[in-house]
């Protein structure tokens, strides 16, 4: 199935597969091709429509029944650190941040293959190569940076983000460390240290990607004061997340058509 609108990106519709976030249930995605000249545009105006990037395509979810997977950000001028978010920043304070342009290297795949096997070894990615790890990394349009950390006077990898940068933000597209970390809390820690970077470089928000309510795998990004859903067009202050009622959004979802025709796209050459 595809849909279009006049002078705009080709949107399309995958075909429904098993939900890896919440079992028994069967997701889509909608989707178009990031790519020509307007693609930072492109990507700006979509992403703050709840679109998130893998290579060069868009994707948001767009499943028949439910609406379960909300686009997260976090409100930089909203957040304020807990006292377990402050241990984290001092068990870290020896790690030094190096962003560098987006080009994969061995070091970095070697240790993506070590945090797979350890963290996600029956997931989607346990099965990349060098190759796919390699487009991840450099297939981008748009302005891009792998972050990269290390112990303070040394080289080795410790943690890794292939980061976003939006007109508005930073946008956490995918992060790996040393599980041999486990008691530093990197997975915390790279979002606390991408605010920081926010901060510095006075954008006013972090892109977390998708939060499912009822998802463990997703639960950690309700744990930051901030917190944004894009819902029903617009984004919303998630104040409580812990009482956040999944039947909100387990709605049946407005037709393609529909979806395409109300998305918002960036006049060529002007900002959105």
């Amino acid at each position: 199935m595809r849909h279009s609108l006049p002078l705009a990106p080709q949107f399309y519709v995958t075909a429904p597969q098993p939900c890896p976030y919440l079992p028994g249930r069967m997701e889509r995605k909608l989707f178009t091709a990031l790519q020509g000249d307007n693609a930072q545009q492109i990507n700006d105006a979509l992403s703050g429509q709840g679109f998130r990037r893998s290579q060069n395509v868009l994707y948001r979810p767009t499943c028949a029944n439910c609406g379960a997977c909300l686009s997260a950000r976090i409100n930089v001028a909203d957040f304020k650190l807990t006292k377990s978010q402050k241990r984290v920043l001092k068990r870290n304070q020896s790690l030094t941040r190096k962003a560098t342009s987006p080009w994969a290297t061995e070091e970095q795949y070697e240790l993506f293959r070590t945090y797979l096997d350890a963290r996600h070894a029956d997931g989607g990615m346990a099965d990349m190569d060098v190759f796919e790890f390699a487009a991840m990394i450099e297939e981008t349009p748009i302005r891009s940076r792998v972050v990269e950390y290390c112990e303070d006077g040394q080289d080795d990898l410790v943690a890794v983000s292939l980061t976003d940068v939006f007109e508005d933000g930073v946008s956490m597209v995918y992060s790996f460390f040393d599980p041999a970390y486990q008691r530093n809390s990197l997975g915390t820690f790279l979002i606390l240290d991408h605010i920081r970077i926010a901060q510095e470089a006075g954008l006013p928000y972090v892109y977390l990607g998708y939060w499912v309510p009822g998802s463990d795998k997703m639960g950690y990004k309700a744990k930051f004061s901030g917190l944004e859903i894009y819902m029903g067009g617009k984004w919303s202050s998630v104040v409580d997340p812990q009482s956040f009622d999944l039947r909100e959004v387990e709605t049946p979802s407005e037709p393609i058509s529909e979806q395409v025709s109300n998305i918002s796209l960036p006049r060529p050459g002007h900002k959105f």
